[in-house]
This record gives structure tokens, C-alpha cells and sequence, in this order.
């Protein structure tokens, strides 16, 4: 590519917008209109420079689609690049998610949105399950992964253990198999294929005979990433220091330690939600949770934005005061804040070191390793959900070492229960897209409404 054809900030601008309006379905579906827009529609980098972007993002902790786009502006246009891709990436999910917090604060439990919400949690749960199926597919490929994601599936759901705990013994676990040469633990995992089209890398804008960095764009990445970390923290610090009793401290110090442990994406991620926000905080119910996992299914950005409306609903109940719904907004756009504002510290901070931390067997394996366990957690989840969407009671056991919900049989939702199994069939059966799922069964519970069956 000829230098006079390199994109301006502007024109980069207008691509990122264009790529973040279009970033439905999940990591798999962002990632992949990533590609067709930037190595396959624009050729600004090719496969390989793509596929090494992407492998440097899934070593950080958070949404890999976001990093990712962070990571190749700056790569681009330096750090404006990256701040402009990475902060149109989220800017449309931000908008929408806290538009439709402030909808289901003032009219949640109007007849016609909570059928619309009824219809949507068995179209999550199915996608849920879909999940399941499609990362243990990718990471389960022998008896070593399988028995880690087995032992940590057991672990969340009959044992109550922590999420960070499963992903340090995951990662210690890969680390000193591969540190000792077990071969389950060689040639460790990957994405595999993201496009059907293979451009060589030296026909394309980012090439790799344009890989090597200078100092000044290193230095002004490791300044950018010492103001993210600053930009980060000071807020953090300030909440504790000044009003540690405040929902406000407890926001920000737990969705802090969510932006530096979430390993395995946003549904791993949404496991130890809700096993801390809705059983340990209280700043939401389940079915809660789960509405909220039907908005951040149907807008565009990372799923990961779910997490806004939990810090929304969280402030709204426990702040007080006359306006509930601005301390809402304000405990949303926290919990936003100390998301996403580390992605950019961990892609400014390691980029430089990119090469380096990819060709680590070692980390690779490690990483592996808890990508196995997160098929179990997410397992969890999916169990999760189907317990608290079919049933309408659940029995807490609390007998050590035990800690553990099962549904009371008799409380069966039959309702929830026929949603949930006819979108099965949508998802694995006739494999419909998720926007036809989410769309039909939102359709159904509305229609279901209608006619006084729910």
C-alpha cells in the first residue's frame, strides 16, 4: 500500500464508528467484523498482523474485541488512535445500556416489559448453553483441559469457590505443565480461523516489515498507559478513602478486581457476578441479572457492558436519597469507568512487549489452562440461569464443604420451561442467528402477555 493511501485520524474515525454501530453478538461476531472491515474491505493489515493483535489481546485480563480495537489504532495513529477506537467501540453500548436502565427502573414491572424480558431470559439461557458448547469446542482438546474444566465447574457449583481462586489454580496448573513438558500442555490453543481471505501482510497498510516500533511511540505508550493506571485508581482511592461504607467504594473496589482477574470473557465474567453482586451484595435479584444480559445481547459493544446496568441497579437501590435514578446513572457510568479504563492502561503498558509475552510457552499454557477452566464456570452459569429462569423457588444448601442451589422441584415455572426448550431448538437445532432468537422470543413473551398466559 502506497503511503499517500494511509487513512487519516478522521477517516480511522469513521471506520471505528462504522465497526462499533455493527458489533453485535459477542467477542466471536466483533472480532469477526473486524476482519471484514479492516484486512478483508480496507487491507490496512493483513491475516498474520491480525491474528498476532489478537493472540497479544488474549493474554490481558477484559473484553478482547474492545483491546483488540484499541490495540491496532494504536498500532495505527498511536495513542489518539487507540483512545478514539477503543472509546468508540463501547460509546454505543454505553448509550443504549443506560437508556434501557433508566426504561426498566421506571417501568420494569409494567405488564407488557416484563413479558418482553420473560421472553429474552430463555433466549439468554439458550445462548448461554450455545456458549458452552462453542469455547469447549475450541479449548477441550484433550483429557488434561477436560478434567481442569471438570474439576472447575465442581469447584463454583458444589463448592462455592471464588472465581479468581479457579483461574489462579488453573493458571499455576498450565504453568508448570508446560514448565515440566507434560505434552497436554505443548502447542498451546489459539482462535483458529477469524476469515476465509489470507492477504500477505507485505501488500497491506500494517505489514510485518512495519512491526518494529520506535522509542518515541514506545515511550508515549507507557506514558499513556502510567495516565490510564492514574485515571483508573485516583477514583478508586478517593471512593475508599473519603466514603468507604458508601455502594459507591463497594462499585468501584469490586468491578476493579473484575477488570484485573476476568480471564475467559464476559461470561465468564458474569459467573462471579452473580455469585457476588446478586448473593453476596444484594444489588440485584437473578432474574434481574438476567434481564440485563438480554440488554447487553440485543445492543451493540461488548456483553461485557452488562456490568453497567448492574452497578445502575446496585446505586439505584442502596444510594437513597431523592433521586435514585441519577445515583444510578452514576453508579452505572462507575462501574463502566473502572472497566474499561485499565483495558487501555494493560494494551498501552504490554503492546510494546507484545512479541515477547506471545512466544512465552509457559504463559501461553497457563492461559490455555484457564480458558479450559472458564468452560466450566461458564457451564455454572448456564445452570445457573436455568434454575432461576424455569423454577420459581430454589433451596439453599450451606452444609461444609457444600454451598450450593438446587431448584424445588415442584415450583417449575411451565411457561419459562417451554420458552427455554423451544429456543434450544432455535440455537442447536435449526441454528438460527442470535438477533432472530432474541427477536422471536421477546415476540413470544409478548404475545404470551396478551393473552394472560404470563
Amino acid at each position: 500500500m502506497n503511503p499517500q493511501d494511509y487513512p487519516t485520524l478522521g477517516e480511522a474515525a469513521r471506520v471505528w464508528a462504522r465497526i462499533a454501530a455493527l458489533s453485535f453478538g459477542g467477542p466471536a461476531g466483533q472480532i469477526a467484523v473486524m476482519h471484514r472491515i479492516l484486512v478483508e474491505e480496507k487491507r490496512w493489515l493483513g491475516d498474520a498482523r491480525f491474528l498476532h493483535a489478537l493472540n497479544f489481546c488474549m493474554l490481558l485480563p477484559g473484553p478482547e474485541a474492545q483491546q483488540l480495537a484499541t490495540y491496532i489504532g494504536w498500532l495505527m495513529h498511536g495513542v489518539r488512535g487507540a483512545l478514539i477506537a477503543g472509546l468508540l467501540f463501547i460509546l454505543p453500548g454505553v448509550v443504549a445500556i443506560m437508556a434501557l436502565s433508566w426504561i426498566y427502573a421506571i417501568w420494569g414491572n409494567v405488564g407488557f416489559v416484563s413479558a418482553l424480558f420473560f421472553g429474552l431470559k430463555a433466549a439468554v439461557l439458550a445462548i448461554v448453553l450455545q456458549a458452552v458448547v462453542r469455547v469447549g469446542k475450541r479449548a477441550l482438546k484433550n483429557s488434561a483441559m477436560q478434567a481442569i474444566a471438570a474439576a472447575s465447574f465442581v469447584a463454583i457449583f458444589a463448592f462455592g469457590a471464588s472465581f479468581p481462586l479457579i483461574v489462579a489454580a488453573a493458571a499455576l496448573v498450565g504453568w508448570t505443565g508446560a514448565k515440566v513438558g507434560l505434552a497436554a500442555f505443548q502447542g498451546a490453543g489459539g482462535h483458529g480461523s477469524v476469515g476465509k481471505s489470507h492477504f500477505d501482510d507485505k501488500a497491506t497498510l500494517l505489514g510485518e516489515e512495519h512491526g518494529d516500533l520506535t522509542g518515541a511511540k514506545r515511550a508515549g505508550a507507557f506514558r499513556a498507559g502510567a495516565a490510564a493506571l492514574a485515571l483508573w485508581l485516583t477514583p478508586v482511592m478517593a471512593l475508599v478513602l473519603l466514603s468507604p461504607d458508601s455502594v459507591f467504594a463497594d462499585i468501584a473496589t469490586f468491578f476493579s478486581k473484575l477488570a484485573v482477574l476476568t480471564f475467559g470473557g464476559a461470561y465468564a465474567v458474569l459467573a462471579w457476578v452473580a455469585q457476588e453482586a446478586v448473593g453476596t451484595h444484594g444489588w440485584l435479584q437473578p432474574g434481574e441479572m438476567l434481564d440485563g444480559l438480554g440488554m447487553a445481547e440485543t445492543t451493540p459493544g461488548p456483553l461485557i457492558m452488562v456490568l453497567q446496568f448492574v452497578g445502575f441497579m446496585g446505586a439505584l437501590r442502596e444510594a437513597g436519597g431523592t433521586m435514585p435514578l441519577l445515583a444510578g446513572s452514576a453508579g452505572g457510568l462507575l462501574a463502566t469507568w473502572v472497566t474499561f479504563a485499565p483495558c487501555f492502561a494493560w494494551i498501552f503498558l504490554g503492546a510494546p512487549f507484545m512479541e515477547g509475552l506471545r512466544s512465552n510457552r509457559a504463559l501461553s499454557a497457563a492461559l490455555t489452562a484457564v480458558t479450559a477452566a472458564v468452560v466450566g464456570v461458564i457451564l455454572n452459569l448456564a445452570i445457573w440461569f436455568a434454575v432461576h429462569v424455569i423454577w420459581r423457588q430454589v433451596a439453599r444448601i450451606e452444609t461444609w464443604p457444600l454451598s450450593l442451589e438446587l431448584p424445588v422441584l415442584a415450583s417449575i415455572d411451565w411457561a419459562a420451561a417451554a420458552m427455554s426448550l423451544l429456543t434450544l431448538v432455535a440455537v442447536f437445532r435449526l441454528q438460527l442467528g442470535m438477533v432472530t432468537v432474541l427477536g422471536g422470543a421477546a415476540t413470544v413473551g409478548l404475545v404470551l402477555h396478551l393473552i394472560g398466559l404470563v
